[in-house]
């Protein structure tokens, strides 16, 4: 069985959905495109949210180790580099395009695996290759290309791709993914404050035409309830299912945003960009069988 535990699976794809729609709707709808602003309110939701289960005793977070914080901090970096990057292509490029560049973030793990550690199958390399073609061609037959946007997101994929080769290198002896999102949360929170003034955020979002609306009001607050609820979500299929059975849930939840996203969002799209759109799912559902059987 690809898919076990439905309920916590399902939960999971609902979350990442809603998220996904929720974010886009923000960043590419309002056009709410301040990213230190938006990102930074979405980590200050979910690290209040956080600290408080935390103090009520509903979520075990340790941070007594002032070391392994302090070691941990590269990878929050890379956690901002992640969201503020993400956000900055998201809002300019369609669900599924973004997904797909996304996606090929596994090359970095994959490379690093293969030249570093000499633990990847063929199977798997062939499996990233999939995912590299229809990365590198999607910009070349895309009808909606916008440089920006791919240009964003291939910053996105790099952070993706060394936060996950971080994680694979170290190897914490207390820290849980719990107390590693919330010093990501921190961190973040701390880093997109100082900079919202240096960038311009600060002032310019006040003639955002939108400042005052409900439906700014109300998205802003989904999107950070939503963000938080998915990161728990997270954190608990990884830990109650096994990395194969994790990966599963995590295309499901892919394909499910991506192909209802074109009912909700503008997309033009051509046969040659669809290919590449199924391209990469062949490569991430080769992907999720690797892990599955270990080959």
């Amino acid at each position: 069985m690809y898919l076990k535990r439905p309920a916590g699976g399902l939960a999971f794809c609902l979350f990442y959905l809603a998220s996904c729609f929720t974010n886009k709707y923000v960043l590419s709808v309002l056009k709410f495109t301040y990213p230190t602003l938006f990102q930074g309110w979405q980590t200050l939701v979910g690290g209040l949210l956080l600290h408080i289960s935390w103090k009520l005793g509903w979520v075990e977070i340790n941070l007594c180790s002032r070391s392994e914080i302090l070691s941990w901090l590269p990878a929050s970096v890379l956690f901002v580099g992640i969201i503020y990057a993400g956000s900055r292509a998201l809002s300019r490029l369609p669900i599924p395009v973004f997904l797909t560049v996304h996606n090929a973030a596994e090359v970095i793990t994959c490379g690093f695996q293969k030249f570093v550690q000499k633990e990847t199958s063929h199977l798997k390399v062939c499996s990233v290759l999939f995912l590299l073609v229809a990365a590198v061609c999607l910009p070349l037959c895309d009808t909606q290309f916008d440089p920006n946007g791919y240009i964003w997101a291939l910053i996105h994929l790099i952070c993706v791709g060394a936060y996950k080769v971080f994680h694979k290198l170290w190897k914490p002896s207390s820290l849980s993914d719990l107390d590693q999102q919330y010093i990501n949360y921190v961190f973040s929170v701390v880093l997109l404050a100082s900079a919202s003034h240096p960038a311009g955020d600060l002032f310019s979002a006040l003639d955002f035409p939108f400042l005052y609306f409900y439906r700014f009001h109300s998205s802003c607050c989904a999107s950070g309830l939503l963000g938080f609820f998915l990161m728990l979500h997270t954190v608990k299929l990884k830990s109650s299912t096994t990395s194969g059975q994790y990966a599963a849930w995590s295309f499901l939840a892919k394909v499910i945003t991506a192909s209802l996203s074109p009912f909700f969002f503008v997309m033009t799209a051509n046969v040659l960009t669809i290919s590449c759109l199924v391209i990469s799912g062949v490569g991430e559902a080769l992907l999720v069988y690797t892990e599955r059987t270990g080959t």
